[in-house]
């Protein structure tokens, strides 16, 4: 029973350093002219990703019997942060920009880290399901 809390706290950290990571140091560079990017907007929809992700998490920490729908939810909304920079909202064209250099495989990497967490979560609950039927 507690084992299945154990992802849902990694999420929760994992969703912390997305959250703050991509308006602050794996975020976009800010432009000289004050003018913002789609970078910009990438890194802000990352940070409400990152938001989603870390209620998410408190709430399959505290709430017993939806885990294993909260941590599905977490596994979509995990691959949804995967596509967002580049895919869903594109980036700077230049591969050596901050955006392409580092918040892209950054966020690509944290986000995975956060679903293989909320995977684990997924079954761990399932198999607990599945022993109690």
């Amino acid at each position: 029973m507690k084992k299945q809390i154990i992802p849902g706290y990694a999420v929760f950290a994992l969703a912390l350093v997305i959250s703050v990571g991509s308006v602050s140091f794996l975020g976009p560079w800010v432009h000289e002219d004050g003018t913002v990017g789609a970078c910009h907007w990438a890194s802000r929809a990352l940070l409400g990703l990152g938001m989603l992700l870390s209620v998410l998490a408190m709430l399959a920490v505290l709430l017993r019997g939806a885990r294993l729908g909260l941590y599905l939810a977490m596994c979509l909304s995990s691959i949804l942060g995967i596509l967002t920079p580049g895919t869903l909202i594109s980036l700077c064209k230049m591969s050596s920009m901050h955006c392409r250099a580092v918040m892209q495989p950054a966020m690509t990497i944290l986000f995975a880290a956060a679903g293989l967490a909320a995977l684990c979560g997924a079954v761990m609950c399932f198999r607990e399901k599945k022993e109690r039927a």
